[in-house]
């Protein structure tokens, strides 16, 4: 929830216009605010950049107010959509059922699903946290035919090394990944060998290169650096 509608077209403007410094095998997809994305997506993905919301609703249509469906998203060209998003889960009680319905959502409108999958401090520090990403991918991702699994991202969150003072190593990074890979590949096989798995913990342009140099980082979801165009650009550029 950060930028005017101004602000975030400078911003917007700030980075597309940048697009040039990134590597041609590097995907950029920004996320903006609701408000924004109509407005947006035009010039973003003319520079070639895609565009995502940060959520959707869990029903199709109907009285719901204050909701945005995943139809309405796709009916402006919104390609991708964060869904679990550990302040989603945290803030507003959002539960694997809760999320399953809303990956099904955004899968029938069209749009790509970034799921987000990860675990509190209390969890870690217990040695669960493979058993957590484990529950978190059988209730939503694995449940799902393999031409849908096909379209979905996964974004891996510590929650407990966000705003904590705690600090995922990238051998920490790559050790959760690796195993996230592994729970995929039991299910879906050489497919999961295809299927991005982004890191969303604290990535900034001084760890960035550390840990996108790991087999299975495939890139990152950014968060308070994606504010500011210079950061972004070079968390970009260290692929």
């Amino acid at each position: 929830m950060n930028t005017t509608y101004q602000e975030g077209e400078t911003l917007a403007g700030a980075i597309a216009g940048r697009k040039n410094e990134i590597p041609d095998d590097v995907q950029l997809i920004v996320a903006p605010p609701f408000t924004h994305l109509y407005c947006l997506t035009e010039p973003l993905e003319t520079a070639g950049i895609k565009v995502a919301a940060q959520n959707c609703a869990a029903e199709e249509k109907g009285a719901y107010t204050g909701e945005i469906s995943a139809q309405i998203l796709a009916s402006v060209d919104v390609e991708y959509c964060i869904i679990g998003h550990s302040e989603r889960r945290e803030y507003y009680g959002e539960t694997n059922p809760i999320l399953q319905k809303k990956v099904r959502r955004a899968l029938d409108a069209g749009l790509r699903p970034i799921f987000c999958i990860g675990e509190v401090l209390a969890e870690r520090e217990a040695g669960r946290h493979f058993d957590v990403v484990r529950t978190q991918l059988e209730d939503v991702i694995l449940p799902l035919s393999p031409i849908d699994f096909e379209k979905i991202i996964i974004a891996y969150e510590p929650v407990w090394a966000i705003g904590t003072g705690k600090t995922a190593t990238a051998e920490q990074a790559q050790e959760i990944h690796a195993c996230i890979r592994k729970i995929l590949t039991e299910k879906f096989g050489k497919a999961a060998n295809d299927t991005a798995i982004l890191y969303g913990g604290s990535c900034k342009p001084s760890n960035a290169g550390e840990l996108f140099a790991q087999p299975d980082v495939d890139g990152g979801l950014i968060g308070g650096a994606s504010l500011i165009a210079d950061d972004f650009i070079a968390i970009a550029k260290a692929f």
